[in-house]
């Protein structure tokens, strides 16, 4: 990765939680309208656009090369920090002053997408990878496009691995529990592999209820307590109460880093952000004493697919020529020099050949994994959803609920919170 930076996902979900929790955020425009085009002519006028973080960064400059291929057209980016975006966001719709375009959060896409313009029928989305486009429909309508994406693969340390005897990683469930069982055992590890939990654990978990079958919901209610998400937190369990995995393990920032360097928990699951951190923390020579994999299935290897949206909001000025700009974005050869920019992995699978993405083995996981990912229910009560399940799951690490309780506790919430 070209830098270290947070994921996008998770700031967006503890931001909504502070912040937000209600209903969608009322506007004045009427983004349910059908469909526009854009047609064929060069951008021009004005586009102010908004954009988060490191993206916010690093936009204005590489920008340039669409005003340049656009003589007429002027992009004027606002970055704007991610602690602030969401109320800024809910300011500018409820008085009618937003930009012409911002980057979205894949899960504000509900809360935000009564302001937000349907995609043009011209502006083609073929070949960006499903999951990521779910995260964008609201209602059967397409409220944005996505830029970047994001998913959690297995991190494993393949020196401990090879000590303990796996030469491959974990291709099942059963897989996984021996290796970290071994790796323990075996290996000289405190823990086999480490369970992401705190803020973001519900969501950080939900590759083991998807990969077992469970769904969220069903367009019309929450489908939380079912026999496949029982099985699937029955398995996350077992870690704890078999001693593979440290209930108690350290939360603290850069805790599970230090620990999958120093070899104490050689598994993790996390994002690709973690690549390069891992890199920089564990000196020359770690990347060699590590690598990534698709998730271990059951029925299926699924996780969860996050990231940023591109999305014009229903009073643009300039929705046309913001459009244009969008679609320039979300070119194959646009991903892929912006991935060099800034280490966005592209939401348009055919970036992933460039040469910068298809020569990382640590990288190749990443790709094979958003092909099956999934992004949650895109609905507002999701984020209060999920904080109740990140409550659960920490109830059923530390011994102190059943996955059965756990589970109705959680069904009966959002049934009172149903789907927005």
């Amino acid at each position: 990765m070209k830098k270290s930076r947070w994921s996008a996902v998770a700031v967006v979900a503890a931001a909504a939680i502070v912040l937000t929790g209600c209903g969608r955020t009322s506007d004045t425009g009427s983004g349910a309208a059908e469909a526009s085009t854009i047609g064929d002519a060069k951008a021009q006028g004005t586009l102010t656009m908004w954009a988060m973080g490191a993206e916010g960064e690093a936009l204005p400059a590489f920008v340039k090369q669409f005003e340049d291929a656009n003589p007429g057209v002027t992009v004027e980016v606002t970055p704007v920090p991610w602690d602030a975006a969401y109320s800024k966001f809910q300011t500018a719709i409820a008085g009618g002053n937003t930009p012409d375009l911002a980057m979205v959060g894949s899960t504000w896409m509900a809360d935000f997408g009564d302001a937000l313009q349907t995609v043009p029928t011209d502006l083609s989305t073929d070949g960006i990878f499903p999951g990521a486009i779910d995260s964008t429909m609201i209602d059967d309508r397409a409220t944005g496009v996505p830029w970047y994406v994001d998913t959690r693969v297995l991190y494993y340390r393949t020196d401990i691995a090879a000590q303990a005897g796996w030469t491959t990683p974990p291709a099942t469930w059963d897989d996984l529990k021996k290796m970290a069982a071994d790796m323990q055992s075996k290996g000289g590890a405190d823990y086999g592999i480490r369970f992401p939990a705190g803020n973001d654990s519900f969501q950080g978990n939900l590759w083991m209820p998807w990969s077992n079958g469970a769904e969220l919901e069903d367009g019309a209610k929450w489908t939380l307590d079912t026999p496949e998400t029982a099985e699937a937190l029955d398995y996350y369990q077992s870690f704890y109460t078999d001693g593979i995995a440290n209930p108690a393990a350290d939360r603290s920032a850069g805790a599970q880093e230090a620990d999958f360097v120093s070899g104490k928990t050689p598994m993790l699951i996390d994002g690709p952000f973690l690549i390069g951190q891992l890199e920089e923390l564990g000196g020359a020579g770690f990347s060699d004493k590590f690598s990534t994999a698709v998730l271990p299935k059951e029925e299926s290897s699924t996780s969860f697919s996050g990231g940023a949206n591109l999305a014009v909001f229903d009073n643009s000025d300039n929705a046309a020529s913001a459009w244009k700009l969008v679609q320039w974005l979300t070119e194959p050869e646009t991903q892929a020099a912006w991935y060099d920019a800034t280490g966005d992995l592209p939401a348009v699978q055919d970036a992933w050949k460039a040469d910068a993405l298809a020569s990382s083995a640590t990288l190749a996981a990443f790709g094979t994994q958003l092909e099956t990912a999934k992004s949650v229910p895109a609905v507002t009560t999701w984020v209060q959803v999920a904080a109740a399940g990140d409550a659960m799951l920490e109830k059923i690490r530390l011994g102190q609920q059943t996955p059965a309780d756990g589970l109705k506790e959680l069904q009966a919430t959002a049934d009172q919170l149903g789907l927005g």
